[in-house]
């Protein structure tokens, strides 16, 4: 192959982690995995923290790993999950392992804040952020409350993906796609709120530059350079929030498409180039994301395919192991029997998920789904109408038209419900890559190594590289009239 060149990505999730390398040769992007790791929690003292050490250490070893290999390593990219942070003190030491989001020291803050602090409005309106009780604005208000003594000695505080970055280069950083995850960064200035930052009684030089996507932080220290036996590699700020690097890979021809990140949880956004902070936005939790070239990823989260997740457990050996089997068994339900609003609180996180479907489905009146087979059909087609609705959001606040959705991630794969969201949607879906996280943080180390151009034409370089499926809309009379049904759900 012509024109060779590698390029070693990190991709850090909430359960897992992973070294990636990506090769780029002949005008095409290719993956092959080097490690996998966990990414453990750590309960102490009442309180959550995540493994920061623990974290590094997997990133030397698969540093180490590619070395072995004797590939030539160009450079090196994180991309992790949002709103955490790292303390650092003045001696150039960490003060703690980071509290994870997940700690419910953050429980009730959003309305103490509201009420002690910055009103609920004025926050949307400098962040255009969607509320959630552990964004770093609420964890760095309970932590300064409780007088917290990694806050209150910090010298600097680093966002997880900036942290492992100046672990490995001595350099600080703020990234802007990371940094907006926050609930402290305004999307228009694109630099930290100086009211919320002066709410919660912090300076701005508490955080590091800002720095855009693409940009280089600086190279690997003598000391990694030892530990490794690499050279002065650099390490690039890629979209340090996972979601920021899966979007810059969606393999769109132009702009006029939408985004559906199809996992667990989904999250269905448009790219603008501009923020959509108004009242609509507001009143429907809609959030304006950091994105590559300095856009913008206006999106709204949805409960996912966790129902589905919640469900394969109770019904353990119930159901078919096999997940084919399984969504088989589900299509030959009669269609549109029973339908609910996937983002109802009561499926948040139910002890009985299959036990609150059924209740939500008495409750409005309809058919009761009995057995495995009557509820997978249900949360199927919920959750298409689901991104109907989004998807007119949407389309009324776009300032261009959308004719296609991107699938994106381990969603991508479930066939049955690409074509429901085509159907629901009206819109040609198509489906693929799973692996958009780690193909836009190695495409955005390509792009400062000056290997590929623009946006586009990293999403140019994917399509050629990857298999995508296409899906057309159909049987629209039955779908607009299901739609009907699921509106009036309550």
């Amino acid at each position: 192959m012509e024109n060779t060149r590698c390029f070693f990505a990190v991709d850090l999730g909430a359960t897992s982690g992973r070294t990636i390398i990506g090769t780029l040769a002949d005008g095409k992007v290719r993956l092959e995995e080097l490690t996998r790791f966990p990414n453990n929690l750590i309960e102490t003292g009442g309180h959550f923290y995540w493994d920061i050490y623990a974290l590094y250490f997997e990133i030397i070893k698969g540093l180490k790993a590619a070395v072995r290999r004797g590939l030539q390593v160009e450079s090196i990219g994180i991309d992790t999950w949002g709103v955490d942070f790292v303390c650092v003190g003045d001696d150039g030491a960490l003060l703690r392992n980071p509290l994870s989001y997940r700690d419910p020291h953050t429980f009730g803050a959003m309305e103490e804040y509201f009420a002690n602090a910055v009103p609920k409005e004025d926050v949307y309106k400098a962040t255009g952020i969607q509320f959630m009780n552990f964004n770093s604005l609420f964890q760095l208000y309970v932590m300064k409350r409780d007088g917290n003594t990694a806050l209150k000695h910090a010298e600097k505080i680093l966002f997880v993906p900036d942290a492992l970055s100046w672990m490995l280069t001595g350099e600080e950083v703020c990234e802007y796609t990371i940094a907006s995850t926050s609930q402290l960064l305004n999307p228009v200035t694109k630099e930290l709120d100086a009211r919320l930052l002066s709410s919660l009684g912090l300076g701005r030089d508490l955080f590091g530059r800002m720095v855009m996507p693409g940009t280089r932080i600086g190279t690997l220290t003598e000391e990694v350079q030892k530990m490794t036996g690499l050279g002065p590699v650099p390490v690039i700020a890629v979209a340090g929030h996972d979601t920021a690097s899966a979007v810059a890979a969606v393999p769109a021809k132009d702009e006029h498409f939408a985004y559906l990140s199809s996992g667990t949880w989904s999250l269905m956004g448009i790219e603008t180039k501009e923020p959509i902070i108004n009242n609509v936005s507001y009143e429907r939790n809609f959030t304006n994301e950091g994105g590559v070239e300095g856009t913008t990823r206006f999106l709204k989260n949805i409960c996912g395919m966790w129902l589905l997740e919640r469900c394969r457990k109770e019904w353990g050996d119930d159901a078919p192991a096999d997940y084919g089997v399984l969504l088989s068994e589900a299509m030959k339900v009669p269609a549109f029997q029973s339908l609910i609003n996937p983002d109802n609180p009561v499926f948040a996180n139910p002890a009985d998920m299959q036990g609150a479907i059924k209740e939500y489905c008495r409750a409005t009146g309809q058919h009761v789904p009995e057995g495995y087979a009557e509820i997978c059909r249900c949360i199927f087609e919920s959750l298409a109408l689901r991104y109907r609705q989004v998807a007119g959001y949407l389309k009324e606040m776009a300032s261009f038209p959308i004719d296609t959705l991107h699938i994106i991630g381990g969603g991508s794969l479930n066939e049955y419900l690409n074509q429901f969201t085509a159907n629901a949607t009206g819109l040609t879906v198509l489906a693929g890559p799973q692996e958009c996280t780690a193909l836009g943080n190695i495409m955005l180390q390509a792009k400062a190594a000056g290997a590929v151009g623009g946006i586009f034409d990293m999403r140019r370089i994917i399509a050629e590289s990857v298999t995508m499926k296409r899906y057309e809309p159909q049987d629209k009379a039955l779908w607009d009239e299901a739609y009907e049904k699921f509106k009036e759900l309550k």
